[in-house]
């Protein structure tokens, strides 16, 4: 065992393969996360480009770092499990895809971005063992499923899932908090939120907020809003 380990040494020679590896996994993250980004998602082009770097990099630990300890079995008594290293890139990413993932009202929020954040980590680890045309296929098809099918997912939700976007504004009386409508509005179960915007005046407070639900759904809301006290009007559109 000590001869193996005398065996080792620091390299400080560039492997021109491992560093085109890097390289283009770092590339095709990006290429991901300049989508994420222009979607202003929590996780942008940074944090998939450094994703996907990462996990190349454990993919050349994997594949060319314990090269020094490669021997037959009768002549070392230390072995490396290199498929290790990859079974631990796919569950250490789960905690940062965890990060991003949260529940607000009856709906989770950036359940795409953890999913591609998985993905991004498992296209880098093909590029660092050097399966390039892998990682960059697959990166085309995450991009396909990420841009190209966003216009199929809006015409299922509306035309077949039975729920529609509609534009709530709610006008409050002076000194009445919009915090109680944002809450009722994100704690319907049926009701899911796209975005709120508040606007506040001298006068009044104007809670504006874009949801997707049914149409009974956004009825009900209207008629619980209007009931509360210090509202003085609730449209739908």
């Amino acid at each position: 065992m000590s001869a193996v380990i005398g065996a080792a040494s620091n390299s400080w020679a560039l492997d021109g393969a491992v560093i085109a590896r890097l390289l283009v996994a770092a590339l095709l993250g990006g290429l991901v996360g300049v989508e994420r980004e222009a979607s202003d998602q929590p996780a942008g082009l940074r944090t998939h480009i450094a994703v996907a770097l990462g996990a190349a990099l454990f993919g050349v630990i994997s594949t060319i770092g314990f090269l020094e300890f490669d021997r037959p079995r009768n002549q070392s008594t230390m072995q490396a499990d290199v498929s290790r290293v990859a079974s631990n890139v796919a569950v250490g990413i789960g905690f940062l895809g965890a990060g991003v993932i949260f529940r607000q009202g009856g709906s989770i929020r950036n359940l795409t971005t953890g999913a591609s954040l998985w993905t991004v980590a498992a296209i880098g680890l093909a590029a660092g063992v050097g399966d390039i045309a892998t990682a960059g296929v697959a990166t085309g098809v995450l991009l396909v499923s990420l841009v190209l099918l966003r216009p199929i997912r809006t015409f299922i939700r509306r035309r077949l899932g039975g729920n529609n976007t509609c534009d709530l504004r709610v006008e409050l009386d002076d000194g009445s908090s919009a915090g109680t409508v944002v809450d009722a509005i994100q704690n319907h179960e049926e009701v899911h939120l796209g975005s709120i915007e508040i606007d506040m005046s001298d006068d009044r407070t104007v809670v504006a907020a874009k949801l997707r639900c049914k149409p009974a759904a956004a009825r009900e809301l209207t008629a619980a809003l209007a009931s509360r006290p210090g509202v003085r009007n609730v449209t739908q559109e």
